[in-house]
């Protein structure tokens, strides 16, 4: 075999060690700089040739530097002569401007898939894309990996009594549905509403949640202003409990306002951004499952059997 590295970009520093820990590699070395006018420069430390590579990095906030940074690395790699490099994005950012939602408005989601292309990426591992079609907008392999299976045994500990899985808006009623199968329960329908402008919105619950313990499932979150006010919708319906479980957290703007002054009990999200600490917050990792991806992807064996 040819043998691989994986490299880290500042953003995934820590949840690349993790990785290579699980994997029992040692983290390959890049030297990252800053020019004082802010420019990114790279520098590859050590021989990559015939090698495949795996560069982990999320591309959260600072969004426009983590990006730059991941593009400039795979060039630097892709002149050194790695054999093939595949890019480990924990976080896609700009993955929310997947359409035209309005007139004259970018699709910027299509426009980081052609630039992943055009730096030399040969293939990219992600997780809970916000929509799925995205994959559509490369012409490389894309494994977008499922977070539900991280939040399965920490749910199964709780021990719930009556449980119910719950999407918070009508765009996640896919995802929703997928984790309520695997979990063997029922599901209901947050279905969010502006009756007219300038007026609050409207929550109406689709299914019964009396006496029960709702699970709410996204693939992140933000602000944390929907979780939280479904939340609030769920329990004047009669919901004993209610937990929120989101692969990425995001948390900007008044997220930690929200979440202090809201009905939401409890909400777990993963490691593939950082977080700050918050008593109602669980980080759960998911380096185990990228380690084993990566391992797969290497040895050409199936990545879906992990979620089948």
């Amino acid at each position: 075999m040819r043998g691989y590295k994986i490299f880290a970009g500042s953003a995934s520093t820590q949840f690349a060690e993790e990785v290579c820990q699980i994997l029992d590699v040692p983290l390959a070395k890049a030297d990252v700089k800053k020019f004082s006018d802010g420019e990114i420069s790279v520098q590859i430390s050590e021989s990559v040739r015939g090698r495949d590579v795996f560069i982990i990095q999320s591309t959260g906030a600072p969004s426009n530097d983590n990006l730059m940074e991941l593009l400039i690395m795979t060039d630097a790699l892709r002149r050194s002569s790695a054999s093939s490099i595949t890019a480990v994005v924990p976080y896609y950012g700009y993955a929310r401007q997947d359409r035209k939602a309005a007139p004259r408005v970018p699709i910027t989601a299509r426009l980081v898939a052609d630039m992943y292309e055009a730096a030399g990426i040969n293939r990219v591992v992600t997780i809970d894309l916000h929509a799925g079609q995205i994959q559509g907008f490369f012409n490389i392999p894309v494994d977008n990996l499922y977070g539900s299976v991280t939040f399965e045994n920490y749910i199964k500990s709780k021990n719930l009594k009556n449980p119910v899985i719950a999407s918070p808006d009508i765009g996640g009623v896919a995802r929703a549905r997928y984790f309520a199968r695997r979990m063997g329960l029922e599901m209901v329908i947050v279905d969010k509403r502006r009756e007219k402008a300038n007026e609050s919105e409207v929550m109406n619950i689709i299914g019964d949640v009396e006496g029960k313990d709702v699970i709410m499932i996204d693939d992140m979150v933000d602000t944390a202003g929907t979780m939280v006010k479904a939340a609030t919708a769920l329990k004047n319906k009669g919901a004993v409990s209610v937990m929120a479980c989101a692969t990425h957290a995001v948390l900007s703007g008044k997220a930690y306002d929200n979440l202090d002054n809201g009905e939401l009990d409890e909400l777990i999200v993963t490691n593939t951004l950082e977080s700050k600490y918050h008593e109602k917050i669980i980080v759960l990792t998911v380096a185990p499952l990228f380690a084993e991806v990566i391992r797969r992807v290497y040895h050409n064996e199936s990545v879906n059997s992990l979620f089948a």
